[in-house]
């Protein structure tokens, strides 16, 4: 039985509901439960797409029940596992639609950012539209890096364990990362 610890406290992921590689409908409400908003959030965040976000985060998940028997907790934790098929349906979605992937969060903010006044929602935009433009100017990698980190709140070693690489060299690139934002939102006058 593998246990994963989230802000939410200790939660069992019982294995042994697996008979015949077949997940019970309980273990599969609860994984759903838990993992649904930051997959979503995930997805969200790679494609800026709010409704082909809910078609990939529905198929992440039918690939967590008809693959649930081949998670091996002796490889890597459940999350990192969750996330390399969130990952993988991404990648899919970037194959079919045979386009380089633009990056915003204009169509995720609602998601993530709690319900504004109009005022607060104008001055917000106007205080993220550099943001937003220096983000747009990492390349996939790093914008994919990010996403793991504040999107879907993973940490530095499971998003090594997900792209094969160690956990340090993960904090670099992310180091390097806020390094170039802070350098573009200066040079924007935007951050002081």
């Amino acid at each position: 039985m593998e246990i994963t610890q989230l802000n939410t406290g200790m939660v069992h992921h019982p294995l042994s509901d697996v008979h015949d590689g077949i997940m019970s409908a309980e273990s599969f409400t609860q994984i759903y439960n838990m993992y649904y908003k930051r997959v979503h959030k995930y997805i969200c965040y790679r494609i800026n797409n709010h409704h082909a976000a809910e078609d990939i985060c529905s198929h992440v998940f039918e690939m967590v029940i008809s693959k649930y028997h081949t998670f091996s907790p002796g490889k890597s934790n459940f999350e990192v596992w969750l996330f390399a098929i969130a990952r993988n349906a991404v990648t899919d979605y970037f194959r079919s639609q045979k386009k380089r992937a633009h990056f915003s969060l204009h169509s995720i903010l609602d998601l993530v950012l709690p319900k504004s006044s109009p005022e607060d929602l104008v001055i917000r935009d106007d205080n993220h539209q550099a943001l937003f433009q220096a983000l747009a100017k990492l390349n996939d990698k790093e914008r994919n890096i990010i996403a793991m980190k504040y999107a879907a709140g993973l940490k530095n070693s499971e998003i090594a364990d997900l792209l094969g690489v160690s956990g340090s060299q993960i904090g670099v690139v992310l180091y390097r990362c806020l390094k170039k934002l802070h350098k573009e939102l200066e040079a924007g006058g935007q951050y002081e």
